[in-house]
C-alpha cells in the first residue's frame, strides 16, 4: 500500500477508535449512577449538585434542554450537515455569533466535509492538552445523557415550544454532535465567517483568461468587508477588573458585560454547578457547552471580551498554468486536496436526493472565495486563496474552561491560560479575593511576526485588505511565509505564550473590544505582533467612556459617595446609560444648530431646524428610557461618526488617548449635513424631535413590547444595545447587546457578593414563564441576587428535582 493509503487507513482507525470510546459511555445503566439534584430558584436559574463531572453534565444537559431544546436541536441539525434534509436548501439562516447569513445547502456541505474528514474524532482521540481531559469527556457524556433524558421523558410531541413540537428533526444527540457544536464555536471568528465562501469555491471553467484581477482590489467591497468584520467585533463586550487599590474595602470587584446576540444559539445560559469538594462555580455558558464560560468561584471572577487578534490569515496560492487545482510551493508543484462531499437535499415534493460538490484545500487550509457573503477572493486560472485557521484544531479551550471553573485566584487563571493557550477569540479580564486584577489576550493566534507579515504580504491584495479590513494576505508560494513555530507554543503554528499580552494590576484593568494597548493607561502594553491588535491608535468611544467611568470613581468626581468601587457603584456604573458621543458633541452641536437654524444643509437641500436646537440643548446626554431628544441625538451622532476623515476638531494624540480625538468640527459641511439629515430622519418617520427612547426602542415578547434602555456601543454607550434604525417604528427588537451581565465583589471573608441579569431571559421557549421575566427586570434596571454559598442556597425558595433517582 502506498503512503497515501497508509495515512488514510490510520485516519480511519483513529476515527473508529474515537467512535468506540464515544459509544461506550451511554451503554452503562443510568440507574447505577448517583443522583443529581437540581434546585431552580428565582427566574428559573438551575443550581446543579452532582457527585462527579458526569453527573454535573447530566444536570446541565437536562435543565438546558427543558429551557431551550428547540434552539439547540436546530443547531445540532446544522453541525450534522442536515439542514437541507429538512428545510428548503436555498433558504438561509443567520449565524448570530458572527453575522454570517448562509444558505442551508452551503452550510451542509461545509459541515458534512468536516464529518467526512473526521476532524472532530481526531481531536477527541488526542491526549491532553490538545485533546479533552477526562473531566471534559465525563461532563460531555453526562450532558448528552441529560439532554436525551429530557427528550425521552417528554417526547417530541410533548415539547411545549411550538417551533419544534412534533418535528421530525428533533431527535436524540450523540457525543459527536456535542463535540461538533464545540468545533463550530471554536471557529466562529475564522472559518465560521467563510462557511459560504468555502462551500461554494470551485475552480474556474476552461476558457477563462489567465491573469484575472482579484475582486479584492475593489475599494467599496473591501470597505464593506471591514464593516462586516467590524460588526462581528461590535457584538463585543465590556469588562472591568478591580484590585485592592480600586475598591472601597480592598476586595476585588469584577464587571462582566458581554454584548452578545439576543437570539440564536450564541446566547448565554445561566447555571450554578457544584461538585462537593471539587467545584463550585456559577455564571453563563454559550448554548450547548456544559461548563461556565464567564462567572465566578469562591475566590475569583472572570469575564471575556471579543479580541482584536485575527485568528486566521489568507494565503494567495500561485497556480500552475492550465491546472487550476495545482499550486506552487517553494518551486514544487503540489496538488490541492479534493474532498468529494455528498449531502441529502429535500426537493419541492418532499423527496430526498443526493447532491455532490468537491471542496478543495492546500497545506495552508481550505480554499475560499469569500467572507461573510462578499466574493473577495475569486478563484482564477492564475491564483486561488486559502484560509489558515488557528482554531481549526483547537479543543484546548474545553480543557481551559473546565480548569478555570475550579480556579481560586487570578494567578491560577494566568497559569491555566498559558498551560492550554486555548482561548479561541476572546480576551480575559479577572479579579480575585486577594485584591488582584488581571488582563490577558492569550490563546490561539496565527504565528505571524510583524517582519513576516511585512515581508510576505501578497501584492497587491495584501495592503488593500490590511488597510480596509485588518485581514492579512500572504504569499503562499514561499515556504518562508508559512506559520512560524515557537518553542513555547502549546500547539504548532500558533504564537508562543511570551509573545502574547497580559498584565496584573492592583488598581484596574479594562477592555471594551479595542486591543490590549490601553488596558490601563498607566501601563500601556506595547511591542506585540500586529496580528493581535494595534497600538497607539485612537480608541473607540466605548473604551474611552469605560476608562473615564473608572477614573472618575477612583477620583470621587462622578457625584457618588467616597472614592473607589463597591458592588453598588459598579451596578450603577454599567447601567447609568451615559452616552459619551453626546458628552463630546452636544454643546458644539447646539451652537451649530443655533447658527444655522433657518438653513441647515441636508441631503435634500437646506432645511429649517430651529425646533431641534432647544431639544438637543435639553437632552441629558444619556440613553435612558426617559431621555427626551435621545433619538434625535443618536441619529445625528450615527451620521456624524461616518463623516469622511471624522467629525472631530481636535485630532487623536497618542499621548492623550483617553481624551482625544474630541470636539465637533462644526464648520465641516458634512457635519452640518449629518445634523440636517438626522432631523429629516425623525420628521419622515413621524417621530417627535423630543421623543425619548421609551416607545421607540423595545423588545417584543409574545406580542408585548418591553422598553429597553441603553444604546449603540459605537456611540459610546457602556450599556451597549446595538440596534438598527427601522422607521417609522424606531428601534424595534434587539439583535445584540448587554446579555449575561454580572457584578461580583469579594469581601475579605465570607460569601462573594454578586448581582446578575440575563437580559433576554433564560428560555427561548415562548410558552415558558422564563421567556421574558428577566427582560422585564432589565427594562427597570433591576438585578438578580442568585444564591451561591450553601447556606444561601438552602435558604432560597425554589423547586427541587432529583434526577436519575
Amino acid at each position: 500500500m502506498g503512503k497515501g493509503g497508509t495515512v488514510t487507513m490510520r485516519a480511519a482507525l483513529l476515527a473508529l477508535a474515537a467512535l468506540v470510546v464515544l459509544l461506550a459511555g451511554p451503554a452503562a445503566s443510568l440507574a447505577k449512577k448517583p443522583a443529581v439534584i437540581v434546585k431552580r430558584t428565582a427566574y428559573g436559574i438551575p443550581h446543579i449538585n452532582a457527585k462527579n463531572f458526569e453527573g454535573a453534565g447530566y444536570g446541565y444537559g437536562y435543565s438546558f434542554a427543558q429551557d431551550n431544546i428547540c434552539e439547540m436541536a436546530d443547531t445540532y441539525l446544522t453541525v450534522r450537515g442536515e439542514r437541507s434534509r429538512y428545510f428548503d436548501p436555498n433558504a438561509t439562516y443567520v449565524s448570530r455569533g458572527n453575522g454570517g447569513v448562509f444558505k442551508n445547502i452551503d452550510s451542509d456541505f461545509f459541515f458534512q466535509r468536516a464529518i467526512d474528514t473526521h476532524i472532530v474524532e481526531g481531536l477527541i482521540a488526542k491526549a491532553p492538552p490538545e485533546g479533552p481531559t477526562p473531566e471534559v469527556k465525563d461532563a460531555v457524556r453526562g450532558y448528552v445523557e441529560g439532554y436525551n433524558g429530557y427528550l425521552a421523558k417528554v417526547g417530541v410531541n410533548g415539547i411545549t415550544d411550538p417551533r419544534c413540537k412534533g418535528k421530525e428533526w428533533v431527535k436524540p444527540i450523540s457525543e459527536l454532535d456535542a463535540y461538533r457544536r464545540f468545533w463550530q464555536l471554536g471557529i466562529l471568528a475564522s472559518q465560521g465567517v467563510a462557511v459560504d465562501g468555502i462551500a461554494t469555491a470551485a475552480p474556474p471553467t476552461p476558457g477563462l483568461p489567465i491573469g484575472g484581477t482579484a475582486a479584492a482590489s475593489d475599494p467599496a467591497m473591501l470597505h464593506d468587508l471591514g464593516n462586516r468584520l467590524g460588526e462581528q467585533l461590535g457584538i463585543g463586550s465590556n469588562a472591568i477588573g478591580l484590585g485592592s487599590d480600586g475598591t472601597k474595602d480592598g476586595g476585588g470587584v469584577l464587571l462582566g458585560n458581554p454584548h452578545f446576540p439576543w437570539d440564536g444559539p450564541e446566547r448565554f445560559y445561566q447555571a450554578h454547578i457544584t461538585i462537593p469538594g471539587k467545584m463550585n462555580v456559577t455564571g453563563g455558558s454559550l448554548f450547548g457547552v456544559p461548563a461556565v464560560l464567564i462567572g465566578h468561584t469562591d475566590g475569583v471572577a472572570w469575564s471575556h471580551t471579543v479580541s482584536t487578534a485575527r485568528r486566521f490569515v489568507i494565503y494567495e496560492e500561485k497556480l500552475v498554468p492550465g491546472s487550476p487545482t495545482s499550486y506552487l510551493h517553494d518551486n514544487q508543484v503540489k496538488q490541492m486536496k479534493a474532498d468529494t462531499v455528498t449531502v441529502q437535499v429535500r426537493g419541492s415534493d418532499g423527496t430526498l436526493a443526493p447532491q455532490t460538490r468537491t471542496l478543495y484545500s492546500t497545506e495552508h487550509g481550505s480554499i475560499l472565495t469569500g467572507i461573510l457573503g462578499l466574493p473577495v477572493f475569486p478563484w482564477t486560472p492564475e491564483r486561488a486563496y486559502s484560509m489558515s485557521d488557528a482554531n481549526a484544531s483547537n479543543f484546548r479551550y474545553l480543557n481551559h474552561f473546565f480548569a478555570i471553573d475550579r480556579a481560586q485566584s487570578v494567578r491560577q487563571v494566568h497559569e491555566i491560560e498559558r498551560r492550554y493557550q486555548g482561548i479561541p477569540w476572546v480576551n480575559t479580564i479577572a479579579a480575585d479575593r486577594k485584591g488582584e486584577a488581571y488582563y490577558a489576550d492569550i490563546g490561539a493566534m496565527p504565528n505571524m511576526t510583524n517582519a513576516k507579515l511585512s515581508d510576505c504580504e501578497a501584492v497587491p491584495i495584501g495592503a488593500a485588505l490590511r488597510t480596509a479590513a485588518t485581514v492579512f494576505a500572504l504569499d503562499g508560494s514561499r515556504g518562508a511565509c508559512d506559520m512560524g513555530q515557537d518553542p513555547d507554543a502549546v500547539s504548532p503554528g500558533i504564537l508562543g505564550r511570551d509573545k502574547q499580552p497580559f498584565m496584573f494590576r492592583r488598581d484596574y484593568v479594562e477592555n471594551s473590544n479595542d486591543s490590549y494597548w490601553l488596558t490601563n493607561p498607566k501601563q500601556p502594553l506595547e511591542g506585540f505582533p500586529m496580528i493581535i491588535g494595534n497600538e497607539r491608535t485612537a480608541r473607540a468611544l466605548r473604551t474611552r467612556l469605560g476608562l473615564r467611568i473608572i477614573q472618575q470613581r477612583l477620583d470621587g468626581t462622578d457625584g457618588r459617595t467616597g472614592t473607589g468601587f463597591n458592588l453598588a457603584d459598579m451596578t450603577w456604573a454599567v447601567f447609568n446609560d451615559r452616552q459619551y458621543g453626546g458628552e463630546l458633541f452636544r454643546d458644539d452641536a447646539v451652537a451649530m444648530c443655533n447658527a444655522n437654524a433657518s438653513s441647515m444643509p441636508s441631503s435634500n437641500g437646506p432645511i429649517n431646524v430651529a425646533d431641534a436646537c432647544p431639544v438637543l440643548a435639553k437632552w441629558d446626554m444619556h440613553d435612558d428610557l426617559g431621555s427626551k431628544g435621545a433619538i434625535l441625538a443618536r441619529r445625528f451622532i450615527n451620521r456624524a461618526r461616518a463623516v469622511q476623515n471624522g467629525p472631530y476638531s481636535v485630532p487623536f494624540d497618542a499621548n492623550d488617548p483617553v481624551n482625544t480625538p474630541r470636539g465637533l468640527n462644526t464648520s465641516n459641511p458634512q457635519v452640518q449635513q449629518a445634523f440636517g439629515d438626522a432631523v429629516t430622519d425623525l420628521r419622515n418617520a413621524g417621530i417627535p424631535l423630543d421623543a425619548p427612547l421609551r416607545g421607540y426602542q423595545y423588545e417584543v415578547r409574545n406580542g408585548k413590547a418591553i422598553p429597553i434602555h441603553g444604546g449603540p456601543g459605537t456611540d459610546g454607550v457602556f450599556n451597549a444595545i446595538n440596534v438598527s434604525w427601522t422607521p417609522p417604528k424606531g428601534y424595534p427588537d434587539i439583535p445584540h447587546g448587554s446579555s449575561f451581565v454580572q457584578v461580583v465583589h469579594f469581601p475579605k471573608k465570607g460569601c462573594p457578593e454578586h448581582r446578575t441579569i440575563l437580559t433576554y431571559s433564560l428560555s427561548t421557549n415562548p410558552t415558558s414563564k422564563h421567556f421574558s421575566d428577566q427582560t422585564r427586570l432589565f427594562s427597570k434596571k433591576r438585578w438578580v441576587n442568585t444564591p451561591f454559598c450553601p447556606s444561601q442556597l438552602r435558604a432560597a425558595s425554589g423547586t427541587v428535582t432529583r434526577l436519575r433517582p
